[in-house]
């Protein structure tokens, strides 16, 4: 069970959303090398970026503060917002990434999304956003009728690494993760599913811990490690101890 620290870009900046909204971006460090060599220094093995602008524009945006964290930390990170093409995948992972999350491309073009997983087998991860249980796309701001099961099922035997399922509705306000439909889509395919949007507190990693959780491959924590609500240390030795 692997838990994700999560490094939103914004402006060049590590900022975190409330439910989707980049009106509503509280930036949290201005550096964000020096926030992810802090999540590695605690002791975390795995991080999380997004490209938030990337992902409204539908291209790498904040590719410079991306390159710093490569440049400044050891461990393994996985990036997601506006890579759309094998061209992206392709160069990002050349720069060092360890995997590349596809989101809006994953419902306009899966073919991509397969042929990527082939290319590079255990670098593409599939992100899926979901509204009222509907797929969001282009950064959020347009929600499709696919539900969100449907889509990962696409997926299924394409050799993806992971589904990372955010649900937008709890993302950012801390109030816990919806493990109702999480479990469910994890239950339902056999691609490994990272649950992120809504992680709130020690209750939440304590529910990770739990037998019905261990099919999931972890979680992302945002706004809760940086409001203090999550100790990481805790957090990682709990998970540890669980294993």
């Amino acid at each position: 069970m692997i838990l994700f620290p999560a490094i939103d870009l914004k402006d060049g900046q590590c900022v975190r959303l409330k439910l989707g909204d980049m009106n509503q971006a509280t930036v949290f460090n201005d550096s964000p090398a020096a926030q992810a060599k802090s999540f590695e220094d605690q002791g975390f093995e795995y991080l999380h970026v997004v490209d938030l602008n990337g992902a409204f524009a539908g291209e790498s945006i904040n590719g410079a503060a991306v390159e710093d964290i490569l440049n400044t930390v050891k461990f393994p990170v996985q990036l997601g917002g506006g890579i759309r093409t094998l061209a992206h995948i392709e160069t990002w992972l050349s720069k060092g990434l360890s995997r590349v999350i596809l989101g809006t491309v994953a419902v306009r073009d899966p073919e991509l999304v397969k042929a990527a997983a082939a290319a590079f087998p255990g670098k593409v991860a599939v992100g899926i956003d979901a509204k009222g249980g509907k797929v969001a796309v282009e950064g959020w701001a347009e929600t499709s009728e696919l539900s969100v099961i449907d889509l990962a099922k696409r997926f299924e035997g394409a050799g993806v690494a992971a589904i990372i399922y955010t649900d937008i509705d709890r993302d950012g306000i801390l109030s816990g993760i919806n493990w109702d439909s999480t479990l469910e889509l994890a239950r339902a395919i056999s691609i490994p599913v990272i649950a992120s949007g809504g992680l709130a507190s020690m209750d939440d990693i304590r529910r990770m811990t739990r037998p019905d959780a261990k099919v999931l491959e972890g979680a992302i924590t945002g706004r809760a490690l940086y409001d203090g609500r999550i100790d990481s240390r805790e957090a990682i030795a709990l998970l540890k101890q669980a294993a």
